[in-house]
């Protein structure tokens, strides 16, 4: 039975593409209904694009209504020996200031006593003593240095010795070279002048010795040689001086500015320690100078203030040179005056109004000497915000013109996505309207656009600065009556504007606004659709159904009429002869 379902195959009437015909004909309505549903959509995803337009523009708006991007002053420096800088709050009244500045403040720091290592060696035997690292601050690098005129070869993997017999081989036995453990330094010794030193010398071996040229025949070092290994443990630091004042598993503690310092000294480094005073309240800035091999403690603020230090005897501060031996090198006050007045004394060199009485000025001389610090109105910060309310409210303007603008060329007339939308295009008219009124309650000369030399471009709905310079002479020189032209209240042009606004887009509070309860039945209008659309399929394939089943029982009709021929014809053939 299943082949009779080919269309015509019994009758020889293609009724499949004549029910295709007739369900193509019964879609047109559906047809419509997608049209609807895709224009809806255009002029949803233009309002959606709108919406965005408009809140880039409240957000201008709320540029122009912001007190602080009005009522704020600017500090320029002129005059000044070097590049000072200053700033200025709303609250700092308009005007020049004449400084002098005296004296810079300078931060008190105290340097602990030098030569706080062991030393390279406990004795003069160097033997044991590697050159790749004998614990100076520099090591001394592969080449070979000149004395005497006599180049000597530094091996890295020899000894200080190997080094020291190297000199007097080269040297003729001329030089001898030879340890002081007392003084942590090297002796050169010669009954006549030792010159040290080429300018083609490869080695940085006479600087890592600190030994120079002193036109005689003796030279040591400069200073003590060793330096604390600053990574290793405190107990295994080369100290000079052991810390005792530690408890039995090696905890220790002393303090800054009566702030506690922690340590121990089989688990901390100095680095360690350097990096937990520095982090703390204490109010000073540590470090190692391996130069000098001591400890400096240097307050973080300027001034002629103290720095105090406490620990029980033996313990990590006499072991660094910070109690007794110390040398506190005092800070200095900044001095300076004001308009030609008094002496000022400060303990920084940031002026603040504190310091000079001068309200919200801010000043950091960088050295001394004169400059004037004139206060003015910010006018390129106002304007800035002025430029971006006309860019986005041209944008705002630009756009509705281009999505509602119908257009005929040789009698064939074009619309646009929101041609037919005249409450939007009713709102283009309405911003234009706002933006040119008169501010009330103002003073003539400041209550329109056009007295800050903004205008209509002619021909457009669009905004331009027309007059440079007399917007810029306003922000300089009227901001107060540029400020109240944006800012006051209920009236004022932001205030307007921010109220027509919240109409078109809503509030925070809850409140719908006319767009997007425009979107909104948009929307609801194509879920409609979508339900039509989906009863009108559900309709269509009911009726292919019956149709297709009418057919099928033709063709069952017709199929069974032709086997019903073919046996009326088998039965009684026609024709032929008969016998007697």
């Amino acid at each position: 039975m299943a082949s009779i379902q080919l269309s015509g195959l019994a009758s020889g009437f293609d009724w499949q593409s004549f029910v295709d015909t007739i369900m193509d004909l019964e879609r047109a309505p559906i047809n419509r209904l997608t049209l609807e549903k895709s224009d809806n959509q255009l002029k949803n995803n233009a309002l959606t694009t709108l919406d965005t337009n408009l809140k880039n523009l409240r957000s201008a708006v709320d540029g122009l209504a912001d007190v602080t991007n009005f009522a704020t002053h600017t500090a320029t420096v002129s005059g000044a020996s070097s590049s000072w800088t200053a700033s200025a709050t709303a609250s700092s009244a308009l005007g020049a200031h004449d400084f002098n500045i005296l004296a810079r403040a300078t931060a008190a720091r105290m340097e602990g006593a030098g030569d706080r290592s062991a030393g390279i060696a406990s004795s003069a035997d160097v033997s044991g003593v590697s050159l790749a690292s004998f614990g100076t601050a520099v090591n001394p690098s592969a080449g070979f240095f000149t004395i005497n005129g006599a180049q000597v070869t530094v091996d890295l993997g020899e000894s200080l010795q190997d080094l020291f017999d190297r000199i007097s081989t080269a040297t003729g036995g001329v030089v001898t070279a030879t340890y002081n453990a007392s003084t942590d330094g090297i002796e050169l010794a010669s009954a006549s002048p030792i010159v040290l030193g080429a300018a083609n010398d490869t080695s940085n071996f006479l600087s890592v010795a600190r030994l120079a040229n002193n036109g005689t025949g003796a030279i040591t070092s400069s200073s003590g040689l060793g330096t604390i290994n600053t990574t290793a443990t405190l107990a295994n630091a080369r100290l000079g001086t052991a810390i005792t004042a530690v408890d039995g598993s090696g905890n220790g503690s002393f303090s800054i500015n009566g702030v506690a310092i922690d340590y121990n000294v089989n688990s901390d480094s100095l680095a360690a320690v350097i990096k937990r005073i520095n982090q703390s309240t204490a109010g000073v800035t540590a470090s190692y100078d391996a130069v000098n091999d001591r400890m400096v403690l240097s307050n973080a603020k300027t001034g002629d203030l103290g720095i105090n230090v406490s620990e029980a005897s033996g313990g990590f501060l006499d072991a660094f040179g910070l109690t007794n031996s110390a040398t506190l090198v005092n800070g200095t006050n900044a001095r300076f005056t004001v308009d030609g007045g008094p002496e000022i004394v400060s303990t920084s060199n940031t002026l603040t109004e504190s310091d000079h009485g001068i309200a919200g000025l801010t000043l950091s001389a960088t050295t001394t000497g004169a400059g004037t610090v004139t206060v003015a109105n910010d006018a390129t910060g106002m304007r800035s915000k002025i430029d971006s309310f006309i860019s986005a409210y041209n944008t705002v303007q630009r756009y509705i013109e281009n999505q509602s603008k119908v257009s005929s060329s040789n009698g064939t007339v074009t619309t646009s996505t929101l041609s037919s939308n005249r409450e939007v295009q009713s709102w283009a008219t309405a911003m234009r309207r706002t933006v040119f009124e008169a501010v009330p309650g103002l003073t003539a000369s400041m209550d329109r656009l056009d007295d800050l030399g903004i205008d209509f471009v002619s021909g457009t709905n669009e905004l331009a600065v027309m007059d440079s310079a007399k917007l810029n002479t306003a922000l300089a020189d009227n901001a107060d009556d540029v400020v109240a032209f944006f800012q006051q209240t209920s009236t004022g042009f932001a205030s307007r504007l921010e109220t027509m606004l919240t109409g078109y887009l809503g509030d925070d509070y809850g409140t719908t606004g006319q767009l997007e309860a425009q979107r909104t039945l948009l929307t609801n209008s194509n879920t409609k659709i979508d339900q039509q659309i989906a009863d009108i399929e559900r309709r269509l394939v009911q009726r292919r159904a019956l149709l297709e089943s009418g057919f099928i029982a033709m063709e069952t009709a017709q199929s069974k009429m032709n086997q019903m021929q073919t046996q009326l014809t088998n039965a009684f053939p026609t024709g032929g002869s008969s016998s007697s």
